[in-house]
């Protein structure tokens, strides 16, 4: 049934938790007794959606947006918030609630309408059911972008907290509400609503004879008067035409994402160009955690350092509305900065500010980028929490040798080769020298032995000990660094602690929503432990957030060989390498999608590829296995002159064991998952990858997988 609007699918969308539609079967008589208030508050016949029988997570298809596209293009969104639909990795706050939020703000009408009494309203609905934690409540509000108003359904008595029935008694009922004249109340705030939506737009004429009243005169000067008045309404009526065209056209909601350019050095020295990239990424980061703001990640804007496009082509590409780009310079005891804030369909500034410190400390430094995220967010119109302003303000250290020496590691952690992490090292460790409660700087060793883990430039016995240590002390220095949880949550996949991983992913994206690495690695996580439709919810968000990341994705490419679509797992790794052609884990997805795909002679030049850049000055044997046995034989004889090798330097295990399991030799590759599980190999967690399915009926298998906890399909 269609919207009494034309082009609106439903009148009425009704979102809930299946948990609270269990046992008395609440939702169920409430969307009942709606439904027949309704009939009595419109003339026309109201359409309501309410899927009786949800499953929470899964969809009608596989694609998030072709299930629900339809049915949110609606004019009324009633959540119904209880204690359980507070849950941001929940199928309805991920995919109802905050779905609609953004598709409402971006269609003709708004996500707030302007009433008929003149007061404004969302056309988000909450009906509340429980009283809500301080938590849960800011969580609804970080949605709705306001205080969260709604109607209550919630019966109270000492020690009670449950939803409001028809059968209760509202003198026992510490509110004294009655069911019947709640349900009244959402009736009747529905139809304000809608009405106020429904509402036609005068015609030019129809305004004027509201606005103009017919003039009396006096029989004395008639004829003066006359033409005096005739001559003063001819005027407003031509400045009528000019300023109602504009004003009864309907507001659009604009969302409020932004992209920061790469800032131009104005020194003569590039070798200040790493102080200024750290300014940046510091006005970045701390926009990043405003939750009212979509903000592209630095990877994906590096692309435009020496961009000669204009800004409106660079925010088309970025799918941003707002352009913020600088430019300065570091000379001796002098800093400059440069900064202006762009609409992406103009060329001219929203907003522009220079700064100019002498001898400035860190404090300074912090100061400055703090006032700039701040001012853009103002401009913006963006909702700053107070935490949220807290964190924009916060001074992560007073000591600017420190500082910079945290700027130069920055620098070189992302170039992600084995010397750049080797340098990116010492300069963590110079920082810390001079300030050694500096904890970010303990996070980026964290991450750099992480990095090195995942590459094999560390082993296990090495890496591991050093990132537990950075991170158990960031985390006591810091704990509400997002950087912290990150790190937190890989290390508790090294210990298979799935739920503790989980946990620390979802805390880093409530601390920075828009932190895209997070959301990529989160999605990862997912897809290892079996939850592919949260894992591509969350692969989706990261992608907007960074569309032109190679970390992200590859991640991408590896959630999509989970989901067996090996033709786009292949596209997506052929994008990574284009960006980086010596990408490790996009190599490694590549020709994964490859093998399983059956194109084994592009697979074996990929197997090539990856395996020369992972183990630089080892012996390799692909070409001789392959002129003995063909591919089979390639991946086999690589895999023993690796194990060969190993007894003298370092090697994954996993690396091997996916040399032996794609040539069909599960023993060997059996073998080498324990030893990896043994020294606790941070690519063990690759046997729930599609190249292992022949090995799910395999005792050995079974037993590896469940000492790690990961899900047998």
């Amino acid at each position: 049934m269609l919207s009494i609007i034309e082009g609106y699918n439903y009148d009425i969308f009704i979102s809930y938790r299946q948990k609270d539609n269990k046992g008395d079967r609440w939702v169920s008589e409430f969307v009942e007794a709606l439904k027949t208030e309704l009939e009595s508050t419109f003339k026309e016949e109201i359409s309501v959606y309410f899927d009786i029988n949800p499953h929470d997570g899964l969809l009608e298809t596989h694609d998030v947006d072709a299930s629900l596209k339809d049915k949110l293009k609606c004019l009324v969104f009633i959540p119904i918030i209880s204690r359980t639909y507070c849950d941001p990795k929940s199928f309805a706050w991920e995919h109802e609630f905050k779905a609609f939020v953004e598709e409402a703000s971006r269609d003709q009408f708004g996500l707030k309408v302007k009433l008929i009494n003149g007061n404004v309203a969302s056309r988000v609905l909450p009906i509340r059911i429980h009283d809500l934690d301080i938590s849960d409540l800011k969580e609804c509000e970080s949605v709705l972008g306001g205080v969260l108003r709604g109607i209550e359904f919630i019966y109270k008595e000492p020690g009670v907290n449950k939803p409001l029935t028809a059968d209760d008694d509202e003198k026992k009922n510490l509110n004294k509400t009655k069911y019947r004249i709640q349900i009244n109340k959402v009736a009747n705030a529905i139809k304000e609503i809608i009405s106020s939506i429904g509402q036609p737009i005068p015609q030019k004429e129809e305004v004027l004879k509201e606005v103009f009243k017919p003039i009396s005169v006096s029989p004395k000067n008639n004829k003066t008067k006359i033409i005096v008045a005739t001559a003063i309404i001819l005027a407003l009526i031509a400045l009528g035409f000019f300023f109602f065209s504009k004003i009864l056209k309907p507001s659009k909601s604009i969302e409020k994402s932004i992209a920061v350019l790469p800032f131009k050095n104005d020194s003569p020295n590039d070798s200040t160009t790493y102080f200024l990239d750290g300014v940046m990424e510091e006005i970045l980061t701390n926009l990043q955690t405003v939750k009212d703001l979509r903000v592209i990640s630095r990877t994906s804007v590096e692309q435009y350092r020496k961009q000669t496009k204009s800004i409106p082509e660079i925010a088309k590409e970025l799918g941003v509305n707002y352009i913020a780009e600088g430019s300065g310079q570091k000379s001796g005891n002098k800093f400059r900065l440069r900064v202006q804030l762009l609409k992406a369909d103009k060329e001219g500034h929203l907003w522009a500010k220079s700064y100019e410190q002498e001898n400035p400390g860190a404090k300074d430094y912090f100061s400055i980028q703090s006032q700039i995220a701040q001012a853009i967010a103002t401009q913006l119109e963006a909702v700053i929490t107070p935490q949220e302003k807290r964190f924009i303000e916060k001074t992560h250290t007073a000591n600017l040798d420190a500082f910079d020496a945290y700027l130069k590691g920055e620098f070189y952690r992302k170039k992600e080769t084995k010397d750049d992490l080797e340098t990116a090292m010492k300069y963590y460790n110079v920082a810390l020298e001079k300030d050694p409660d500096y904890a970010l700087a303990y996070c980026g060793i964290a991450l750099v032995c992480n990095e090195s883990l995942g590459m094999g430039y560390l082993s296990p016995s090495e890496g591991i000990p050093q990132m537990y240590i950075a991170l158990m002390t960031a985390q006591k220095l810091d704990s509400t660094l997002a950087e912290v949880h990150l790190g937190l949550a890989s290390y508790e996949t090294i210990k298979w602690d799935w739920k503790s991983s989980e946990s620390e992913f979802q805390k880093a994206i409530r601390i920075n929503p828009n932190f895209s690495e997070a959301r990529a690695q989160y999605s990862f996580l997912l897809s290892q432990i079996g939850s592919s439709e949260d894992a591509m919810a969350q692969i989706e968000q990261a992608l907007k957030l960074a569309p032109y990341d190679p970390v992200v994705k590859y991640l991408y490419s590896f959630d999509l060989l989970y989901f067996h679509r090996y033709n786009d797992a292949i596209s997506v790794s052929r994008e990574v390498l284009k960006i980086d052609p010596n990408c490790g884990p996009g190599l490694f997805a590549l020709m994964f999608a490859l093998h399983l795909n059956g194109r084994y002679d592009e697979a074996l030049e990929q197997w090539k590829k990856s395996y020369y850049i992972a183990y630089p000055g080892f012996v390799h044997a692909f070409n001789q296995g392959y002129n003995k046995a063909g591919y089979l034989g390639a991946l086999r004889l690589e895999a023993d002159t690796l194990v060969s090798q190993s007894k003298t330097a370092y090697v994954n295990p996993g690396d091997i064991a996916s040399l032996y399991i794609c040539s069909g030799n599960k023993e060997r590759a059996l073998d080498c998952m324990e030893r990896a599980f043994e020294i606790h190999d941070i690519n063990v967690t690759g046997l729930t990858l599609p190249i292992y399915d022949c090995l799910h009926n395999e005792p050995r298998f079974q037993a590896l997988c469940k000492k790690m906890n990961l899900p047998i399909k």
